[in-house]
């Protein structure tokens, strides 16, 4: 099993998408990429910690690559608002991959590079966390209530119900061979 760090948003909405992709055995949300020690999830609501509300996915390498990891990934929220994604505003909910080596580091920029090519578009997905290869970011995570909130809490709270099913729709239609019967 590998592990991938990626921040798209609302922590919620990316770990629902990723709850339904063939090979991944594990999603959970937290924060990582900014300075303050064990933030809350209203520390980093306020936007004073400097991380991003994100998600690390345990995958089987074997049934979907890293490499696809990022496509579904970049492909099922919009890597071209810069720190926003809707109505979430700040640098809590950038477009960011924290990539756990070089190698994924480098993944993390062939991704990003295909994503442009194929849509004609630049994304603003930023790659944090490593200096001179070694990991430079600590992983959070969000307090219970937030895991798997989609399976619970989600399907009552409007906002979810707004923005939750057109990812996992995009899912569907443009990564079917990834996304689970």
């Amino acid at each position: 099993m590998e592990q991938a760090i990626v921040a798209g948003g609302c922590f919620w909405c990316t770990e629902a998408v990723f709850r339904d992709v063939i090979g991944v055995s594990e999603v959970e949300s937290g924060y990582t990429g900014g300075q303050t020690t064990d933030p809350t999830y209203k520390e980093v609501c306020s936007g004073t910690t400097g991380h991003a509300e994100a998600i690390r996915v345990t995958f089987d390498p074997d049934t979907i690559s890293l490499p696809e990891i990022y496509d579904v990934f970049l492909g099922t929220h919009d890597p071209t608002q810069l720190n926003r994604q809707g109505n979430d505003v700040g640098t809590q909910y950038r477009s960011a991959i924290f990539p756990l080596s070089d190698a994924q580091g480098k993944e993390a920029e062939a991704a990003i590079g295909r994503w442009n090519a194929e849509n004609g578009k630049m994304a603003v997905t930023s790659i944090e966390g490593l200096d001179g290869g070694a990991q430079s970011h600590e992983w959070y995570p969000a307090e219970d209530y937030h895991q798997e909130y989609w399976d619970g809490e989600g399907q009552r709270n409007p906002y979810c119900l707004a923005t939750i099913p057109p990812k996992i729709m995009k899912l569907r239609k443009s990564f079917q061979k990834y996304a689970k019967a």
